[in-house]
């Protein structure tokens, strides 16, 4: 059952992102925001990331870290909309993505309040990035509803596959080796 939804959920992110592109340049408000965690592989990785790690951990990590990012990525957002500074925000992505493999194919196992502060530290990057490439016509709120939904499909849909192969240890630790591959590719530039 939750298989189908998570496939349905996917399937309507990947619309929305399509929709979005056929016209460049020209979104704003929410469709700015809902499209832009789809435009990185940085930002794509970490927050699917997030949601296979928080299947793995189980209990109440499955919505705990998650929601945890979502609430650290508005935070984020907030500084960057605000002025604030945040030194090495690039260097906090990378990061984020490269640790967050490392804490699946290691099968990392924290109680869910750490996990919570840790990918809440992870999301304040994210956010602020996000903040800081809203587009100059963008309404910041509806931006940050559109980013936030994004983000929200995004977990999901790294819950869901974390749950599908929660019973398989080695094939959920791969996906972890897989994330962190491509955060060292997209470190060094490969990607």
């Amino acid at each position: 059952m939750y298989a189908k939804t998570y496939r349905w959920l996917g399937l309507a992110a990947l619309a929305v992102a399509g929709v979005a592109q056929a016209h460049p340049g020209h979104a704003e408000g929410a469709m700015a925001g809902l499209t832009h965690p789809f435009m990185g592989w940085d930002h794509l990785l970490a927050m699917f990331a997030v949601g296979v790690w928080a299947a793995q951990l189980g209990g109440r990590s499955q919505w705990l870290l998650p929601l945890s990012f979502v609430a650290f990525l508005t935070v984020g957002a907030g500084m960057a909309t605000a002025g604030l500074a945040m030194p090495m925000v690039e260097g906090g992505i990378a990061a984020s993505v490269l640790l967050l493999g490392v804490l699946i194919a290691m099968a990392v196992a924290v109680p869910s309040a750490l996990g919570a502060a840790m990918v809440g530290v992870f999301a304040l990057f994210h956010g602020y990035a996000h903040g800081m490439e809203m587009p100059s016509m963008s309404s910041p709120w509806q931006y940050a509803a559109g980013f936030v939904a994004s983000s929200l499909v995004l977990h999901g849909l790294g819950v869901g596959f974390g749950a599908a192969l929660r019973r398989s240890d080695l094939w959920l630790r791969a996906a972890g080796a897989v994330v962190l591959m491509a955060g060292g590719w997209m470190t060094a530039g490969v990607v």
